[in-house]
């Protein structure tokens, strides 16, 4: 039996191509829940987080479409909203699931909050894409009207909002999921906290929190939520079934089983993607400098197998 963090990306409900149904939502997830009943049955304690980066997107589109009836909601609600909504259909499916296989786990969504540092430089330099593609017409008008940042995307050919993505340095809600681990909730209950990493606050001179307009990383908040329910592993479940290096070219390969200063070298030469897998390597190095016993970056389909070592990129402390 072990404490497991796992990590669902975005792609667990929102898969290219799709538009964003709630049927669609029902069905990807759907597909995802065989390997967490898989590891109930086994008498592992679970905590999931998920990303939200499609769903606060759509959201955003929505904001703009109706900001002429309804007043617009900032960023921070609608990572709460994401983190509700998502939270809710994962235990409506995976609620379902636990029944059919005859389990008496109970699956609770968390809203949480991630405290993050006002002096975080990514807030003078905002640089995380957000909502939908502008022309450079409306992008120019945005940024008059709101201030907000605003960025080219050469490939996609638009202009996006730039929001900060600040690194979480606590989860608000953090010590209550640990005292319910730690008081055998775990044994019974499946918890879903860190959605989207969490709604971004920062803590005022005069203690009081504070919601800001940003977007934090999933995967470094599932690391940090991790460490702080003393979880033995940490799964970040993708839509591969490895981390790659050499990735498109043709010295290609798969990385198996890897010991941490391997990966941070191959982290240090670049191997990984800004915007994909490197957060994902980088929170796995970052759960095992503070005691993690095993990391894993997978697919869902090699969970299982990947949290025993047999499949998957597995990292050991």
């Amino acid at each position: 039996m072990a404490r497991v963090v796992v990590a669902l990306g975005g792609n667990a409900l929102s898969k290219a191509g799709e538009t964003g149904t709630w049927g669609e939502a029902l069905r990807n997830m759907r597909s995802v829940t065989a390997p967490l009943v898989g590891l109930l049955n086994q008498g592992d304690e679970l905590l999931i987080t998920h990303g939200n980066g499609p769903q606060v997107g759509s959201l955003l589109v929505q904001q703009e479409l109706a900001k002429s009836r309804v007043a617009p909601l900032p960023m921070s609600a609608l990572g709460g909203m994401t983190e509700g909504w998502i939270g809710f259909l994962i235990a409506q499916v995976l609620t379902s699931a636990i029944e059919k296989e005859g389990l008496g786990h109970s699956v609770v969504p968390i809203v949480t909050r991630s405290l993050v540092s006002a002096q975080d430089p990514s807030f003078r330099h905002p640089s995380k894409p957000v909502g939908p593609f502008y022309s450079e017409n409306e992008a120019r008008l945005l940024k008059k009207q709101f201030g907000w940042a605003m960025g080219h995307d050469p490939r996609r050919g638009g202009w996006r909002r730039l929001v900060p993505s600040p690194l979480p340095i606590d989860v608000i809600e953090g010590a209550t999921l640990r005292r319910l681990f730690n008081s055998g909730f775990g044994s019974s209950t499946v918890f879903i906290a860190g959605g989207g990493g969490g709604i971004p606050v920062v803590r005022r001179r005069n203690g009081a929190l504070e919601e800001v307009d940003a977007v934090i990383d999933k995967d470094r908040t599932a690391a940090l939520l991790a460490t702080t329910v003393h979880a033995e592993y940490l799964a970040i479940v993708t839509d591969v079934s490895h981390a790659l290096i050499g990735f498109g070219t043709s010295h290609e390969r798969e990385l198996g089983r890897v010991a941490p200063e391997e990966l941070q070298q191959h982290l240090a030469h670049g191997e990984f993607g800004e915007g994909s897998m490197k957060p994902k390597v980088e929170a796995a190095l970052q759960f095992l400098a503070q005691g993690g016993k095993r990391a894993v970056i997978t697919d869902a389909y090699g969970l299982p197998r990947a949290l025993r070592g047999k499949a998957g990129t597995v990292i050991e402390g």
